[in-house]
């Protein structure tokens, strides 16, 4: 089998986002209604939720500055949804952890339908098939 081109693997790749993307609108208004958040704060919020986190290590997983990450946990903090505590080894290092109600806001998010698109449902079983062995190494089995 030939090696694709770079050029070939980026244009797959861009279909993948732009098919990902351009569909993911009815769910983000969704998830915004189920919660009263703005879309920022659900995945602020949904990052904290996997485990407490610096200021510094959110904005890297949100792909945003600092400023930002702090923007959104003081939001997020003042509807009660997270908790900002001081890192026992360098108390300037601030450590945003999930609340009680922070964790009933993502169980919310998790309720919201999130059918997949109908490029996806259009596909014959035998497509489908062909699409999980594809996809299963690119995200360690989670097809």
């Amino acid at each position: 089998m030939s090696r694709r081109s770079g050029a070939e693997i980026d244009r797959v790749w861009q279909a993948l986002v732009a098919l990902v993307m351009d569909t993911r609108g009815e769910w983000r208004r969704n998830v915004t209604e189920a919660t009263g958040l703005p879309f920022s704060r659900v995945r602020a919020l949904r990052r904290i939720a996997k485990g407490p986190m610096t200021l510094r290590e959110l904005a890297d997983a949100m792909g945003c500055d600092a400023p930002a990450a702090t923007v959104a946990v003081n939001d997020l903090e003042g509807r009660g949804l997270v908790e900002r505590r001081a890192d026992a080894e360098d108390r300037r290092v601030k450590i945003v952890s999930v609340t009680a109600e922070g964790k009933r806001a993502v169980s919310a998010v998790r309720q919201v339908s999130d059918r997949a698109p109908e490029a996806i449902t259009g596909l014959s079983p035998g497509d489908v098939t062909e699409l999980v062995r594809i996809l299963g190494p690119l995200v360690k089995g989670n097809v």
